[in-house]
């Protein structure tokens, strides 16, 4: 469409039109979204921003935190959690639901994907990632979010209710934002924003399979764009170290001189404040090793993303107490000669050795697939439990978030998943969907379509 919008041809559970009707149900389908007044809206059905009085009893809970409790009831009233046990009275009023033999989970949190920021890859106009440039610290991923994107129910359909937004490019990428899968307008979808500094720390050889040697020439010109990068990037921190002092005097005395306002050092004093963490993206050992001394440089509050070589680090995370967002977990090894189990195993290493992780799916189109990430973790070694924990209480610990969303706990976020199984198993279903309390259809827009197309005379 000309908009931008997207129509989606199937269900969220493959099903469709019969397919003896595709043909003319297309056809049809095409002349109404031309002539019905319904079908100039978005294309995406959003919730109504209900927030009534649900409970679920009779389920196996999982609060994540805590031991799963069986045959129990969990209740939530205007987008909070207000009870779960297995004696819980049941306000009157309240919508009933039946959870025999169901499981109800915490929603899954995603800590990296592009989720709401891109909508065909091949198209340049519906993909806003990435800004002109190598140092854009003023992007933020919270105002450049489509609530009406396709990818958002296509994601939310296998469990995932919250996920980092994160921009991407340059060294300097930008803030990524904690976003709910839920809303008409992107100030509605954020749960804390800015939530990190993305910066991709600058490496040698950016290629994957990369490692072979370069003539001379190549390898000096190699070197030296590595030096500018991080030159560039150490200049910009000191420049905001200083604009941070000058803004900090100008606030105590009025009489000191002013100084013109700067959008990209303004955006670059919470993270050389230590207020704002920096999500730093590296991922062979010598790139990570640089990172982290650059950062002890400037004493930056540091995430670690994509490492690939954590196994390597161990020590160096320990003692700086930096935690590591994992993932893509279903990706190649960056090195043709690495074990193959590579990515498999570093979940469970950490967990070992007591650091903190979480998994994220790095991606936009298949962010669904979330839960398989972690899932491959635990087929590698890491505990079953502690592998769901990876994809909710401990992201959101991570982001500072723990007392909002993670868990089922009474007075957090009604972010719940109902499934007929373990979410990390791919056969699971998930049978109800709530963000904020409320109910969220997990039927794609073409399911209406089709419906109202059987209605026609």
């Amino acid at each position: 469409m000309s908009d931008g919008r997207v129509v989606i041809l199937s269900r969220a559970d493959g099903e469709g039109p019969p397919t003896h009707l595709r043909g003319g149900f297309l056809a049809a389908l095409g002349m109404t979204l031309l002539t019905a007044p319904l079908f100039a809206q978005s294309v995406i059905l959003n919730n109504p921003g209900k927030k009534p009085t649900v409970a679920i009893r009779n389920a196996t809970i999982y609060p994540v935190t805590s031991q799963p409790i069986s045959n129990g009831t969990i209740v939530f009233s205007n987008g909070v959690i207000t009870a779960i046990g297995t004696a819980v009275n049941i306000p009157s009023g309240a919508t009933v639901i039946d959870g025999t033999g169901l499981s109800v989970y915490p929603g899954l949190i995603d800590s990296g994907s592009q989720v709401g920021l891109t909508e065909v890859s091949s198209v340049a106009g519906t993909n806003d990632v990435t800004e002109l440039g190598e140092l854009n610290p003023n992007a933020r991923a919270d105002v450049a979010i489509n609530p009406h994107s396709n990818l958002i129910p296509v994601t939310r359909v296998n469990g995932v209710t919250t996920v980092v937004v994160e921009p991407d490019g340059g060294i300097i990428s930008g803030q990524s934002a904690l976003v709910q899968l839920s809303g008409w307008t992107p100030k509605e979808m954020v749960l804390k924003a800015p939530l990190a500094m993305h910066i991709h720390f600058p490496r040698l050889r950016t290629a994957a399979f990369d490692e072979q040697p370069q003539d001379e020439e190549a390898e000096k010109e190699a070197k030296k764009n590595y030096t500018n990068q991080i030159d560039k990037l150490r200049d910009i921190l000191r420049d905001a170290q200083a604009y941070s002092k000058a803004a900090e005097a100008r606030s105590k005395d009025t009489n000191v001189h002013r100084f013109d306002r700067d959008v990209l050092l303004e955006a670059l004093v919470p993270v050389v404040d230590g207020r704002e963490p920096v999500i730093m993206h590296a991922g062979l050992a010598r790139d990570i090793k640089a990172a982290f001394k650059f950062a002890d440089e400037f004493k930056l509050k540091v995430i670690l993303a994509d490492a690939d070589d954590v196994a390597q680090v161990i020590p160096d995370l320990k003692s700086r107490n930096i935690p590591v967002i994992l993932g893509p977990t279903l990706a190649l090894p960056p090195r043709e000669d690495d074990p193959y189990d590579l990515e498999f195993t570093n979940a469970k290493l950490l967990y070992d050795n007591g650091i903190r992780f979480s998994i994220q799916s790095s991606d936009a189109h298949n962010a669904r697939n979330l839960p398989y990430h972690a899932a491959m973790c635990a087929a590698f070694g890491l505990p079953k439990d502690v592998a769901l924990k990876s994809i909710t209480i401990f992201p959101a610990e991570i982001f500072g978030v723990a007392d909002r969303i993670g868990s089922l706990e009474v007075g957090k976020i009604a972010n719940i998943i109902v499934t007929n199984g373990d979410p990390l198993e791919i056969v699971t279903q998930v049978k109800r969907l709530f963000i904020g309390g409320e109910d969220i259809s997990l039927e794609t827009y073409q399911t209406l379509l089709y419906e109202k197309f059987k209605q026609r005379p």
